[in-house]
C-alpha cells in the first residue's frame, strides 16, 4: 500500500510504502472500545468523598430519653436525617482504572492507523517546521490541506517553535509519536504524521 508524502506547501514530494499487516485488514471495534473505556476510566480523578453518619464528629450521647418526651426516637444527633448529620450513599474515593495490557493497546493502536487508512483521513508531511513559532504559519499550513476539523499532528520529536505556533489552534492537537495512543487517534478527524513518526508508530504497533 502506497501513500502520497507532502510538504507543508501542499506539493507530492514523493511516496511512502505502508505495512499492509498494520494499515490493511481488518478494524477490531471491540479493542478500540476496550481502548476508549480505559482511557475514559483513567481521566476520573477519584478523589470527591463524602461523610456517612460513621465518619462525622460528634453523636456519643443520645439526644433525648427514648420515650416520655412526645417527640420521636432519636438515637443520635449525626443521623443522615438531622442537620449535619452524614450523608446517606454519597460519593467515596475510589480508583477508577481499567488497565490494558500491552498487547491490547498496541491492538487498538493498529485497529485505529486502519480506521483513518480506510477513511482517507491519513495524511503524511515530509517534516513540520516553522520559522518563527507563529500561529500565523501553522494556519496556512492548515489551510493548504483544507483541515478544518479536528487535526491530531503527531511529530517524531519536540520542536519548542511548532508547539508554540499550535497553542492557540483549538482545531489541532499536537502530539508526539512516543505518546499516541488509540483513543487520541480516534477523537480527531484527520491524523497527520510526520515520516519520522510514522515510522517510530510502525515500530511500535510491532513491539519493535
Amino acid at each position: 500500500m502506497e501513500l502520497k508524502v507532502y510538504n507543508m506547501q501542499g506539493k507530492e514530494i514523493e511516496k511512502v510504502t505502508l505495512d499492509d499487516d498494520i494499515f490493511g485488514g481488518e478494524v477490531r471495534q471491540s479493542v478500540l472500545r476496550e481502548a476508549i473505556l480505559a482511557y475514559e476510566a483513567a481521566q476520573h480523578q477519584g478523589t470527591v468523598s463524602t461523610k456517612n453518619r460513621a465518619k462525622v464528629r460528634g453523636g456519643g450521647r443520645k439526644p433525648w430519653a427514648q420515650k416520655g418526651t412526645g417527640r420521636a426516637r432519636a438515637g443520635t444527633n449525626r443521623s443522615p436525617l438531622w442537620v449535619g448529620g452524614g450523608i446517606i450513599f454519597g460519593p467515596q474515593a475510589r480508583k477508577c482504572r481499567y488497565p490494558l495490557p500491552q498487547k491490547v493497546k498496541r491492538l487498538a493502536l493498529q485497529s485505529s492507523l486502519r480506521k483513518k487508512t480506510k477513511e482517507g483521513n491519513l495524511l503524511v508531511i515530509d517534516k513540520i517546521s516553522v520559522a518563527k513559532g507563529k500561529t500565523k504559519e501553522m494556519v496556512e499550513f492548515l489551510q493548504k490541506f483544507n483541515l478544518k476539523e479536528k487535526t491530531l499532528l503527531v511529530l517524531n520529536k519536540w520542536d519548542k517553535k511548532v508547539v508554540r505556533s499550535c497553542s492557540n489552534l483549538k482545531e489541532l492537537t499536537l502530539s508526539c509519536s512516543s505518546n499516541i495512543c488509540g483513543y487520541d487517534i480516534l477523537s480527531h478527524h484527520t491524523l497527520c504524521l510526520t515520516k519520522g513518526a510514522l515510522d517510530t508508530v510502525t515500530k511500535r504497533v510491532k513491539n519493535e
